[in-house]
């Protein structure tokens, strides 16, 4: 299908609605009204022919994929007036050189300059044109993550920002814009140079007021317009109502020639034609100018921008200088309502404001909300030095944001419009974070600290998905503690971010660091459990250490934490949390000792000791083939963690869930396999990376027979799992090999070929390699028998079920164990009935692995009624695809019911 023509608008609805987002949603992230969005989704589906919003999130890897430019650049508000030779000269050097910076003072242009080059070359790059305004970024380590969020990816668990980054350019041609770059030039250089180095194929496009000062720069020099300024004064006046004849040439050419051609200070001057009139202008602007003769040779074109921002300042009253200096102080577009309480303006200000140019009105969903462009709110904050304001207005914006982000950490994440209302919050607060941590704690309001700002911000962050932003904080918050008990707390929560991102060595010294701030605390019972944790840490999340600390090293950290604990029952029960994960598995006592650790935890109330007990217990329970018991012990934790996501229960979260989905996998609760795969999805740390998100979903749904829907959100997982650059994940082999076989099934080729080469993208598994082969012989098989090709099936599964060992590989022993069988019997093979008898032990605790075994027998037994059996308890099991087989295999009038439901479900059969 030809994809029809959609607006650039249109196509990022699109691309919203293929990560599943409600119109809530995609109105808060693109500041629009909810009742645009449905306007944008009708017109979606007339254009491309849907039946609903499912076909449409189908759709949208396709037609995005490619990265299109236009989404990738602001709208600019007006026109682009002149400047063709500058045009031609920066346009020249995106296309020839690896990094290009537009240099010169403020207001000159840089910004609409590189945004109409930009659009020029957009078709020069097939990975697309991405833009980011470094303007709200306080400081140059924040860069990366500015750019990351510009480029739609989410933090990779076990990832720097600028490794992220570096995999989704790396094998991309592509144009990174990064506006604004002068306040944090050493941060912009120090992340553009290996960027550059690790990607061949992206350019970068920088405006500055000065350069990066990097050896391998193109500097283009970008000064006042020349002929063009008259042009540009002409049409902004008509823009104010007010159209000039040519006998205004004279004079417009004098005062543009005045203002250097400096198109904001043209644009400023223009905007006030309707109130003073050309002679007023020239009147007005000439004595400011006049004072600036003496100091032109070190001013310049400042000057002229100067004068002009001083002249329009002045012509305000009181009340317009105020707020237009105050509201300097917020860092992302605000509210009428938000200036109110922090600036003290009303609505009818902002609005005069806006309507002299000084402001910027963007349309949004909730509100009218304003700007100012970077020049004209550096004068306003310069200004608001000079009134000796300055900390009793920044001191209002760190209340304001605290007030804010207190409401918002309390509201509900998983709401429509939350991440939408922290999207538009988040620059402010950590711009007031900046401030507070910059200045002495007597400068800050009663009530408010620097700490207490970083903390919120990090909490705020683990909400939305950016759990390294939120150990940044809370290490940032520590550093600002009052004292040390306040330090263990921050660091106790950076650790538990760090464990939500799998960064398991920033968990640790966190873990260390928070413990021997406590002890100087004299909290001994924080400084135990903290010890505890790093202990745990070792035994059992070995997999996401570097280098794991020696036996005797974790020994010693439990011994200390139980000499620290005393009688508090919490610690005891975490020391014997520790003690269940250092027991091996093998040992016949270790049951006992997580049950009598699950016991302490349950009667010291801590739920998140109780989910570490019980995590142990699910493993113990799917090494011995005990499934459905497994299945219970991780639903236990689901339960008691229930409620909003924290930091410290971030990692208990997703891997409660995680370990929920694999459990009812074991025991063929597909409809309970796919509710907590749904769930996973949904929590911070997954949400804001498809390819993990999705990854046990769509294993769920190939298992279930939704093969429809796998390919759809399978598909967002390998556009996610490529725009992160494509990681080696090799837990991740399993998902490319499920969609590989379902596309082999059904005699799609090319498509089957896609995922193979994921298959080998996401790397194969070092230790226990048994482990993902039986998950991946399990799916090739089905695709064999699918196909009625048996003896192919039998090829692959050439291991006995008896011979798996890993608890991973005992997960899937039922459904291994229930298609070795039945590839037996259909192959014909003389010791078919033998496997069928060899196989029924092991699907005992799995509904669905046991009836298609009792299909099997019934099939060697010619026993179509047995057949019909096994097709009622795989409908109840919810597992359509195996219903649906069944009808097929038994035959008769029954086949071509079998082979309607089999195509309905998106598996077709050609025999």
């Amino acid at each position: 299908m030809v994809a029809p023509e959609i607006s650039a608008r249109e196509a990022e609805v699109l691309a919203a609605l293929g990560e599943h987002l409600t119109n809530a949603e995609i109105a808060a992230r693109f500041v629009i009204s909810v009742r645009t969005v449905e306007s944008h989704v009708s017109a979606l589906l007339r254009k491309f022919g849907a039946s609903d919003r499912r076909a449409l999130a189908a759709l949208a890897p396709s037609v995005v994929s490619a990265g299109p430019a236009a989404p990738g650049l602001p709208a600019p508000l007006t026109s682009f007036v002149g400047r063709e030779a500058e045009r031609a000269a920066l346009l020249e050097a995106v296309t020839s050189q690896r990094l290009v910076v537009a240099v010169g003072p403020g207001g000159v242009g840089k910004t609409r300059l590189a945004l109409a080059v930009a659009a020029d070359v957009a078709d020069r790059f097939a990975g697309g044109v991405w833009y980011t305004d470094l303007v709200p970024v306080p400081d140059g380590d924040a860069v990366p993550a500015a750019v990351a969020t510009a480029l739609g990816l989410g933090e990779q668990p076990g990832r720097s920002v600028l490794e992220t980054v570096t995999g989704w350019a790396r094998g991309r041609s592509a144009l990174l814009v990064l506006d604004n770059c002068e306040h944090v030039l050493d941060g912009v250089a120090g992340f553009v140079e290996p960027l550059l180095a690790a990607a061949p194929g992206l350019t970068v496009l920088a405006t500055s007021r000065s350069r990066l000062l990097l050896p391998f720069e193109w500097v283009v020099p970008v000064g006042g317009l020349g002929d063009d300024a008259g042009a540009l004064f002409v049409e902004r006046a008509r823009a104010a109502g007010v159209v000039l004849d040519a006998g205004s040439a004279g004079p417009v050419a004098a005062i543009c020639a005045a203002l250097d051609g400096n198109p904001l200070a043209i644009e400023l001057a223009a905007a006030r034609l309707p109130a003073v009139g050309l002679d007023g202008l020239e009147s007005g602007l000439g004595d400011r100018l006049r004072l600036l003769d003496g100091a032109r040779r070190g001013g310049g074109r400042h000057g002229s921008l100067r004068s002009a921002l001083d002249w329009s300042h002045d012509l305000l009253d009181d009340v317009g200088r105020a707020v237009l200096r105050r509201v300097s102080v917020f860092a992302a577009p605000f509210r009428a309502s938000d200036a109110a309480a922090v600036a003290g303006g009303s609505a009818a200000t902002l609005a005069a404001l806006a309507d002299d140019s000084l402001l910027v009105p963007v349309a949004g969903g909730d509100a009218t909300r304003y700007h100012a462009l970077e020049t004209i709110r550096q004068y306003g904050a310069e200004r608001l030095v000079e009134a000796g304001e300055d900390e009793e207005v920044r001191a209002a914006h760190l209340r304001w944001c605290t007030e804010e982000g207190t409401a918002l950490l309390a509201a509900d994440a998983a709401a429509p419009d939350w991440r939408g209302r922290f999207d538009l919050l988040v620059d402010d607060l950590r711009a007031a974070v900046a401030w507070a941590a910059s200045v002495e704690p007597a400068a800050i309001s009663p009530g408010s600290s620097a700490a207490e700002a970083a903390s919120l911000l990090g909490r705020l962050c683990h909400r939305r998905g950016l759990p390294a932003e939120a150990q940044r904080r809370f290490e940032q918050a520590a550093t600002l503690a009052p004292d040390d008990a306040g330090a263990a707390t921050q660091l106790r929560l950076a650790a538990g971010s760090a464990r939500s991102r799998l960064a398991g060595d920033d968990a640790l010294r966190l873990h260390l660091a928070a413990a021997e701030a406590a002890e100087r605390a004299g909290d001994t019972v924080l400084a135990a459990r903290q010890y505890a944790h790093a202990a745990e840490l070792v035994h059992r999340s070995a997999g996401i250490l570097t280098e794991v600390p020696p036996a005797a090293t974790a020994a010693a950290w439990l011994a200390t934490a139980q000499r620290l604990a005393g009688d508090d029952p919490g610690t005891r029960a975490r020391c014997a949390v520790v003690e269940a994960f250092a027991a091996a598995d093998t040992d016949p006592h270790t049951v006992a000792v997580t049950e009598r650790a699950l016991e302490l935890a349950r009667e010291s109330g801590d739920p998140i000791a109780e989910s570490a007990a019980l995590d142990q217990l699910t493993g113990l329970r799917l090494a011995r083939g005990e499934a459905r018991a497994a299945l219970e012990s991780a639903l236990r934790r689901t339960s008691l963690l229930a409620g909003p996501s924290d930091p410290e229960r971030g990692f208990e979260l997703s891997d409660a869930y995680g370990m929920a989905t694999e459990s009812a996998i074991a025991a063929g609760d597909l409809r309970q396999a796919r509710q907590a795969a749904e769930t996973l999805r949904g929590l911070p740390s997954q949400r804001e990376v498809a390819h993990v998100g999705t990854a046990r979903l769509v294993v769920v749904m190939v298992l279930t027979g939704d093969w429809t829907e796998a390919i759809a959100v399978g598909e967002l997982f390998r556009e996610s799992w490529e725009r992160a650059g494509r990681p080696r994940i090799p837990s991740l082999r399993r998902v490319a090999a499920a969609l590989g076989a379902v596309h082999g099934a059904r005699g799609d080729a090319a498509a089957q070929a896609v995922w193979h080469d994921v298959e080998a993208g996401v790397g194969a598994v070092e230790r226990r390699p048994h482990d993902q082969r039986a998950v991946e012989s399990v799916f090739t098989a089905l695709e064999m028998l699918h196909l009625d090709r048996p003896a192919d099936a039998v090829a692959v599964l050439h291991r006995p079920p008896d011979e798996f060992r890993g608890w991973f590989e005992l997960i899937w022993r039922p459904w291994y164990a229930a298609v070795w069988a039945e590839a037996a019997v259909l192959a014909d093979l003389p010791d078919a009935a033998e496997r069928v008898g060899r196989a029924r032990p092991f699907t005992t605790d799995n509904v669905v692995a046991a009836a298609v075994v009792d299909r099997t027998a019934a099939l060697a037994g010619r026993d179509r009624d047995g057949v019909l059996a096994a097709a009622e308890t795989l409908d109840a099991a919810a597992c359509r695809y195996q219903w649906a087989r069944s009808l097929l295999l038994a035959g008769g009038e029954h086949r071509s019911r079998g082979a309607r439901a089999l195509a309905d479900l998106g598996a077709p059969i050609h025999y």
